[in-house]
């Protein structure tokens, strides 16, 4: 019952949010800039053109994802909407279960209609996206939402005001998203080579934005993409369960997440 409130009260403030219109702008641009790129070639599986549009999607839907929902949970502190809020008979664990549904709402619904309008422009241009395309691109951000929320929950959960979400917000971002490879490489030319292959299949597991990319790029057909031996290892993402795989792996980082996250916010 409290989820559900939570969750309704987290819909309102967050399409009251200034903050929320802003980012609806900057993805709808950006969705309309891969159209462009999507009008340049002829799309089907896993080439060049869809690498590329899976890439700028990793750049900036993670980094929006987690600035919008920290910002929304430390703004509870700073206001002190928490401290009325923990007067009444509810627990830590549906306060930010409902606010992360709430989030999450909002967050689709505004890549949806980055989405929707880039493929509206394309049919009134006759470049539209293919619809295949333009579900796949929905289904891939609104993982990465989904994932990148429950960090943006402990984010929240740790710090105290909104500067302290930005600067740690921006450095998880960094880190997963562009230091991520160098770093990786860098950590595994020092550990034996029969090491290698089990590391790196640990690290995949542990940066949401490298899974999902791994798992999409797969189930396009460019799994080849990584190499014969990596290759092996990510065949799952093309069998019968292979959906069912990630579907779980996707809840157990989720669950994670939130679990630290409440736990956190508890203690402080």
């Amino acid at each position: 019952m409290h989820i559900n409130l939570i969750a309704k009260r987290e819909v309102k403030v967050g399409f009251r949010n200034p903050w929320s219109y802003s980012f609806m702008a900057l993805f709808s641009l950006f969705s309309l800039g891969l159209l462009i790129i999507q009008s340049q070639s002829y799309m089907k599986g896993y080439t060049y053109t869809t690498g590329t549009m899976l890439n700028l999607i990793l750049y900036l839907l993670p980094l929006m994802t987690m600035l919008l929902s920290s910002f929304s949970l430390t703004a509870e502190k700073e206001e002190g909407s928490w401290q009325l809020l923990s007067t009444y008979s509810m627990t830590t664990f549906s306060f930010l279960v409902g606010k992360y549904l709430g989030q999450a709402l909002v967050l689709v619904a505004i890549v949806s209609f980055g989405y929707g309008l880039s493929g509206v422009a394309g049919m009134l241009l006759g470049k539209s996206f293919a619809f295949s395309t333009l579900l796949f691109l929905l289904a891939f951000s609104i993982c990465l939402i989904l994932l990148f929320l429950g960090i943006a929950m402990l984010i929240g959960a740790i710090s105290k005001n909104r500067w302290q979400a930005l600067t740690m917000g921006v450095s998880i971002w960094f880190f997963y998203i562009l230091a991520w490879p160098t770093l990786l490489i860098s950590v595994l030319s020092f550990v034996p080579y029969t090491w290698i292959k089990p590391l790196l299949q640990l690290a995949t597991f542990l940066n949401p934005a490298e899974f999902v990319r791994i798992f999409s790029v797969a189930r396009l057909g460019g799994g080849s993409i990584f190499g014969p031996e990596y290759y092996k290892w990510v065949y799952w993402a093309d069998s019968p369960l292979g959906d069912l795989i990630f579907v779980t792996l996707s809840l157990l980082w989720i669950s994670a997440t939130l679990f630290i996250a409440i736990r956190v916010w508890e203690r402080r």
